[in-house]
């Protein structure tokens, strides 16, 4: 697994070197979106609001707005609309109210077009008023103005007895009836201010004439998700599936990068780093058919997790390095001999260089490139041939796959004697002649002394 943080760059360097394979799968997610849209018939939602005068507290508004949604009211408004084709069971998952501002509910209902969305939360607002104004006192049943309407009729009853008194009474004559007049007309009016405040108190007098605020607009457009926004998300949606699948498997990736690594694995030691100019056309795998054409097709025949080349030297400084390897090897043979180079199948980096290095080395040891089999791996026994030589590229191979390849060598009676890694380059431009480069100094002519001459 590798333990190197994602960057930007690396996202950068996905969208780049597989552009081809995540505008397809973009695509493929749009059509996934749209034919989720198609299973999903289109929904329209309108909203009508009701005003709930006098002082409300906040858990009170909530209370209201379940009651809105509540089986009660929606059975009703079912009724009431006689919609064939859809249930209350339906129609409750159909409602939803919430509190506002201002002590406002907003009862809200979606249906199939814009005609029944209007009408269905129309009605549910109609139905709440009625059942909250019953709730509230607000109608004449007789179960729920029993009580408050029968003390107002005390009260009354009360009030005409102390009337009936005080005029009995003998008026002004005593100072006895001057006495009981004034506690009498003291009573009443204690009796009309406590009905007074009871009626103030009343939440059914307070908060009673729930009011709907106008038929609710007609819909102009579909309710979300709507088609586009369905089809917009599939697009994103694979998009990032996509670029987090080949972070995921970046991260995953256990092929060894660094030298020291590759040396350990096939426990010899490496004689140097080549270097390959890159040639897109022989670097590609060679995929036979209609697969291999529709891997060139997506570009995925190419890794996108290779880092970008290095800008190499010339031809010149290329060839130093590969005559450079075949020196250590000469100073690690005890006697010129026969020997394999080892190249892994289907790195075809590898290859190049090792049919570069047995270019170089005419002059020794002899070199006799050998193509071995990651899976089950099997190097030709020990002939003419006495050591092997492993060249393969970098990033490119498992410790596992590698240890493979070091035990068929050992089981075949070749010595690993050595390790080369290839990687690729960028080259430099060729400059035709009598063009000096862009950075070059011109020369300045000037009058001097020649060497060995006369003033």
């Amino acid at each position: 697994m590798s333990d190197d943080p994602i960057r930007l760059a690396t996202v950068g360097r996905i969208l780049r070197r597989r552009w081809r394979l995540l505008a397809v799968l973009t695509v493929v997610g749009a059509l996934v979106g749209y034919g989720t849209s198609l299973l999903f018939p289109p929904r329209y939602t309108a909203s009508a609001s009701v005003l709930l005068p006098g002082q409300w507290e906040e858990r009170e508004l909530l209370t209201q707005a379940e009651i809105a949604t509540s089986s009660t009211v929606v059975d009703r408004a079912s009724a009431a609309l006689g919609w064939k084709d859809v249930s209350g069971g339906e129609l409750r998952d159909r409602v939803s109210a919430k509190a506002s501002d201002g002590n406002i509910i907003k009862i809200s209902g979606t249906a199939g077009t814009p005609e029944r969305a209007q009408r269905l939360s129309d009605q549910v607002a109609q139905q709440f008023v009625t059942f909250a104004g019953r709730i509230a006192g607000d109608t004449s049943d007789p179960d729920t103005t029993a009580g408050p309407e029968a003390l107002r009729q005390k009260v009354e009853q009360t009030s005409r007895r102390i009337t009936d008194l005080a005029n009995a009474a003998d008026p002004g004559r005593t100072v006895e009836s001057v006495q009981a007049r004034t506690e009498l007309e003291k009573l009443r009016t204690a009796l009309l201010e406590a009905m007074k405040k009871l009626d103030q108190a009343d939440p059914a007098a307070n908060k009673a004439g729930m009011v709907v605020m106008g038929p609710a607009p007609r819909p102009t457009g579909e309710a979300p998700p709507t088609r586009t926004q369905l089809v917009v998300a599939g697009a994103v949606l694979f998009l990032l599936i996509a670029v987090v699948g080949h972070l995921a498997a970046a991260r995953m990736n256990r092929r060894l990068r660094t030298e020291p690594e590759i040396a350990a694995a096939l426990g010899s030691t490496l004689l140097g780093t080549v270097d390959v100019p890159v040639d897109p056309g022989a670097d590609r795998p060679a995929g036979q058919g209609p697969r291999g054409w529709f891997r060139r097709l997506l570009g995925t025949d190419t890794r996108w997790d290779t880092p970008t080349p290095r800008l190499s030297g010339d031809e010149a400084s290329r060839q130093l390095r590969y005559r450079r390897v075949c020196a250590r090897l000469r100073d690690r043979l005890p006697a010129p001999r026969r020997l394999l180079v080892v190249v892994p199948d289907g790195d075809r980096i590898a290859r190049r260089a090792a049919e570069q290095l047995v270019a170089v080395a005419e002059s020794g040891p002899l070199l006799r490139v050998v193509g071995v089999p990651v899976v089950q791996p099997l190097v030709p026994d020990r002939d003419t041939e006495s050591g092997a030589l492993v060249v393969l590229s970098a990033g490119s191979w498992t410790a596992q796959e590698l240890t493979g390849i070091a035990e068929a060598c050992a089981d075949a009676g070749h010595e690993v004697v050595g390790i080369v890694v290839a990687g690729l380059v960028r080259t430099r431009p060729v400059r035709t002649a009598g063009h000096p480069p862009d950075h070059a100094t011109p020369a300045i002519a000037v009058r001097g002394h020649a060497t060995g001459g006369s003033v």
